[in-house]
């Protein structure tokens, strides 16, 4: 069953996501919020703060993603600063990954990265967890209610916790698992709740597109004086560490 305002020509089931027993798409923070603690992912705080536990990670896991190979891409990573996996563990993560969220319930949020529409991309990211939905409506930027109609995505993101990937099956570590697969446009994040997964992944994503465009990524944040046309800063530093405070 599907409820929310999506694009019925691409709904999850046009991407060969099918089986699920209900999808929320594009759900606004309060439902999410509501969601959230009424399947007791989260609890409110004091001030009315959702509070989570991501559980095991409390921080991401850069030693268990992995880039899939292609002659597409083999010359454009940094291999020696990258972990390889093959198509075939990929895809055959991706059916496993397929066959578990069967029968359960997920949250879609249609949404786009990167300010400059002559740059952004449109990201669909796929979430078990409600509050990973709510966490990604808050960081990328959300296309017009009346747009999504007629929203397609180019990139797709697949966040499953619960799924717990098997090392000599799937060309993996553990059972924490983020494979990026370029060419065919697929991140698939599984064994951890950490949320910041979704982000790094991203971030990933666009590291490797922009420069292609003659961009250089930089992961920082700009601030300038009262007058627009006068000074700016750019503070680098890594996440939380006070950048756009």
């Amino acid at each position: 069953m599907n409820f929310g305002r999506v694009n019925t020509n691409f709904c999850l089931e046009s991407q060969g996501i099918s089986g699920l027993s209900r999808i929320y798409y594009n759900c606004l923070e309060p439902d999410l919020v509501s969601f959230s603690i009424i399947r007791k992912e989260a609890e409110l705080g004091a001030g009315g703060a959702l509070l989570v536990s991501t559980g095991e990670f409390t921080g991401r896991s850069p030693r268990d993603k992995f880039i899939v190979s292609s002659q597409e891409i083999e010359n454009e990573i940094w291999w020696e600063n990258n972990q390889e996996m093959s198509k075939n563990y990929f895809n055959t993560l991706y059916k496993d990954m397929l066959s578990h969220m069967k029968g359960k319930e997920y949250f879609v949020q249609d949404l786009a990265v990167g300010a400059d529409a002559r740059l952004s991309a449109n990201i669909r990211v796929v979430t078990e967890l409600a509050w990973h939905s709510l966490f990604i409506r808050h960081l990328l930027r959300r296309p017009l209610l009346e747009t999504l109609h007629e929203y397609i995505p180019e990139y797709t993101v697949i966040n499953c916790p619960s799924f717990k990937a098997i090392p000599e099956r799937h060309g993996c570590s553990k059972n924490t698992v983020i494979a990026i697969n370029f060419p065919e446009k697929i991140i698939l994040i599984a064994g951890t709740e950490y949320a910041g997964e979704n982000k790094k992944a991203i971030f990933t994503l666009m590291n490797f597109i922009l420069p292609k465009k003659d961009v250089l990524p930089m992961h920082c944040s700009a601030n300038h004086s009262k007058d627009e046309s006068k000074d700016t800063a750019i503070f680098f530093g890594l996440s939380g560490t006070g950048k756009t405070t």
